[in-house]
């Protein structure tokens, strides 16, 4: 380890006992896609796509910069996405074509989301 980050036994994900700042404990409803991606992890799990310890491991494999910059239902997202890759559901170009013809509809959520 670095002089600017000794080693103490834990990893860059684990904040257990450290100081992580002010915790907001308000309420916020959730945005659609929010909504959508519980859903789509609900549901892939329950056939059986991936586990809980799939999803963590994925989450913990991201690195310090996702957790810095990406917020919790975008790294919840793309551990879905890698988990759902790794279990054959569909391919990286597969679903690459999908978000081409996703974008081909329009710029706005509205337009992307009718088909």
């Amino acid at each position: 380890m670095t002089d600017n980050h000794p080693f103490t036994g834990q990893r860059w994900h684990d904040m257990g006992g450290g100081a992580a700042g002010t915790i907001p404990t308000g309420q916020h409803d959730f945005s659609l896609w929010e909504k959508r991606v519980d859903a789509l992890m609900i549901i892939a799990s329950s056939q059986g796509h991936f586990t809980v310890d799939g999803l963590r491991r994925v989450l913990e494999d991201m690195g310090e910069e996702a957790f810095e910059t990406m917020t919790y239902y975008e790294r919840w997202i793309a551990a879905v996405n890698q988990n759902l890759i790794e279990a054959g559901v569909y391919t990286t170009a597969e679903l690459a074509q999908r978000m081409t013809a996703v974008a081909a509809r329009g710029a706005t959520y509205g337009e992307a989301a009718s088909e």
